[in-house]
């Protein structure tokens, strides 16, 4: 296959992928950010690629936000402390990297962002299963066959693919924060 083939093919499965979205479950992401209150915490977490598409949120929620005077958001991305991240995974296992960072600081006001092209993710899913039981809010981005975080969300926003689309799932996810974001701004 000629890469401009494979382009087009990729692009066309993107879009495809985007036109599945669930526009209610969308809008209700919007909302809970739109409703959040000063003493609202939002906590992104991704490994990975979702890594960086949670610094990303992060900053267009927290930063992008507030020096546009629309917002002044509460946000933590959990994947961008290096130090805090290596120390947990050294000291007592990855599936605690974002689990300890959320231990005892947790409130119910509290939003969990938590995105996983699988769903499976054992430090992604212990970190939910806590924010859960503190009764924070959780919005689940993910794809393949949604793993367990997709039961675990209130709000799921799911990319359904084959196993292994890392990238269509990715792109996806990454669109997801920049319809919030640009939606903000045109909202003013």
């Amino acid at each position: 296959m000629e890469f401009k083939d494979f382009a087009k093919d990729y692009i066309f499965q993107l879009n495809e992928l985007m036109n599945k979205i669930d526009l209610d479950s969308l809008n209700s992401f919007y909302k809970i950010l739109l409703n959040a209150s000063e003493n609202t915490t939002i906590y992104i977490m991704g490994n990975g690629g979702s890594s960086a598409t949670a610094s990303h949120m992060a900053n267009d929620l927290a930063v992008g936000l507030k020096i546009r005077e629309i917002k002044n958001l509460k946000v933590i991305s959990l994947s961008d402390n290096s130090a805090i991240s290596y120390a947990i995974s050294n000291d007592i296992g990855f599936e605690n990297v974002f689990y300890m960072q959320l231990k005892d600081i947790l409130s119910p006001t509290d939003i969990i962002v938590a995105i996983s092209c699988s769903g499976s993710s054992a430090n992604i899913v212990k970190a939910t299963k806590y924010a859960k039981e503190q009764g924070c809010q959780i919005v689940g981005l993910t794809g393949f066959d949604g793993g367990e975080l997709k039961s675990l969300s209130d709000i799921s926003l799911h990319f359904e693919t084959n196993k292994g689309e890392y990238g269509l799932v990715e792109d996806a996810h990454s669109i997801i924060n920049h319809l919030i974001f640009s939606y903000f701004k045109v909202r003013g």
